[in-house]
C-alpha cells in the first residue's frame, strides 16, 4: 500500500497544483494570477511547480486542456453524447445552467474571461481555446443531426450554424451577466436560448 501511494503521488500533487491554478486564474485573470497564491493554496514550493509545469504558461495551458474542458466534458460534452433525446438533454442542460448563483456571475465562465483576455494576444491560448470551442460546436452539432435524422428536429435546421449560434449565445450570456454583475440578466437570457432550441423541435402533428 505505500508503494502504491508513493507511485501516485506526483499526479496528486500535479492535480493540487493545477486545481489552485485555475481558481487563481479564474479569480484573477491568466497574466494578473498570482504564482506565489498558487504556492500558498498548495503548499508546495516553487521547484514542485515547475517540475510539473516549467512556466506559468504552460500551467495556464494545462488548465485549459484539462480542467476547463475536463469540466465541459463531463457536464456538457458527455451528456449530450449519450443522450437518446439529445434536444430535450440540451434544453435540461441549459435550464440546470440558468440556475448559477451570484458567484458564478461575479466572477464569469472560466472559458470566456480566457477568451477575451488571451485569444487576441497569445496564438497558444487561442489555439487551446479554440479546440474547446470547436469540440463543444461539433458535440451540439452532432446532437440536433441525430434529432433531425429521427425526426425530432425541424428538417430545414442548419445543425453546423444552430451549434454555433448555440455556444455563442451560452458565452455570450455568461459574458453580458458578467459584465452587468446581474444574475437576472442572465436567467433572462439562459431562458431566451433554451426557448431557440425548443423552436428547432419539430411541431407536433
Amino acid at each position: 500500500m505505500p508503494a502504491m501511494d508513493t507511485a501516485r503521488q506526483p499526479d496528486l500533487t500535479r492535480q493540487r497544483i493545477l486545481d489552485a491554478g485555475y481558481a487563481e486564474i479564474h479569480r484573477h485573470g491568466f497574466q494578473a494570477a498570482s504564482v506565489a497564491n498558487i504556492l500558498a493554496d498548495t503548499g508546495l514550493t516553487k521547484g514542485a511547480l515547475y517540475h510539473h509545469f516549467p512556466s506559468k504558461k504552460d500551467l495556464g495551458l494545462a488548465v485549459v486542456a484539462e480542467v476547463v474542458h475536463g469540466y465541459l466534458s463531463e457536464v456538457v460534452f458527455r451528456p449530450l453524447r449519450e443522450a437518446e433525446r439529445p434536444v430535450e438533454a440540451l434544453m435540461q442542460l441549459l435550464d440546470d445552467k440558468r440556475d448559477h448563483g451570484e458567484e458564478f456571475i461575479r466572477l464569469g465562465c472560466p472559458l470566456n474571461n480566457l477568451m477575451q483576455e488571451m485569444s487576441p494576444i497569445d496564438e497558444d491560448f487561442r489555439a487551446a481555446l479554440n479546440a474547446v470551442l470547436r469540440e463543444w460546436q461539433a458535440v451540439i452539432r452532432d446532437a440536433l443531426q441525430r434529432a433531425q435524422t429521427v425526426g425530432d428536429l425541424r428538417p430545414e435546421v442548419d445543425c453546423q450554424a444552430a451549434a454555433l449560434f448555440v455556444v455563442s449565445a451560452w458565452e455570450g450570456c455568461t459574458g453580458i451577466a458578467k459584465a452587468m454583475q446581474s444574475v437576472p440578466a442572465y436567467r433572462a437570457c439562459m431562458s431566451q436560448l433554451h426557448d431557440y432550441v425548443a423552436s428547432l423541435l419539430k411541431a407536433l402533428s
